[in-house]
């Protein structure tokens, strides 16, 4: 399915953080007539995710970091990162390391998605590393003004919380069914 777009205005509405633009474009339709169209469009860069998992102990990392409007002002999510100046992979190796303490060995690339397409540029890379103790360089927590709290979770108790809603990051959850479809880990106790 392919569509045309003309892009008639694209107005810069606020570039403090991101950049938010507000683009009107006519939608050329099937019958040869177009369609005005208007959307707010917020670019904030592409990202990478990854998904730490240890075999050995059946269990995942995960940081907590603080989000508004979540009951208790946290939400548990995968480590991630936009990726500036690098490559998918350069980005993830460096977020794990920064947010976990983990310096990571092979890293394998899952898919890449768009999280909320309606409104947002960003596509995001998901990888996936098995980790062990040995792999710690340092106390990960994340670097400048982030903070980020380490979690090792058990995947079974991990998948017990996406059930509940304690987990309810898009990309979590999604990072935790390719683990369970591909068998690295066991949704057993």
């Amino acid at each position: 399915m392919s569509f045309k777009i003309k892009i008639i205005e694209n107005t810069l509405l606020s570039q403090h953080w991101f950049v938010l633009c507000k683009i009107v474009y006519d939608l050329m339709k099937k019958d040869g007539g177009s369609q005005r169209q208007m959307r707010e469009v917020y670019d904030c860069g592409n990202g990478a995710t990854i998904l730490l998992y240890h075999r050995g102990k059946n269990s995942v990392f995960r940081m907590p970091t603080y989000i508004n409007g979540n009951a208790d002002g946290m939400l548990i999510e995968t480590c991630a990162g936009l990726l500036d100046e690098d490559s998918p992979e350069e980005c993830i190796r460096r977020e794990a390391m920064e947010e976990t303490g983990f310096a990571i060995g092979a890293v394998e690339k899952l898919f890449a998605a768009y999280m909320s397409p309606g409104g947002v540029t960003e596509l995001v890379h998901f990888f996936a590393a098995e980790y062990d103790d040995i792999s710690r360089r340092g106390e990960g927590g994340g670097v400048e003004d982030e903070v980020i709290d380490v979690l090792e979770i058990p995947f079974p108790e991990a998948l017990a919380m996406v059930r509940d809603g304690r987990i309810c990051d898009g990309k979590t959850i999604m990072l935790l069914q390719q683990a369970q479809l591909r068998g690295w880990l066991s949704p057993a106790e």
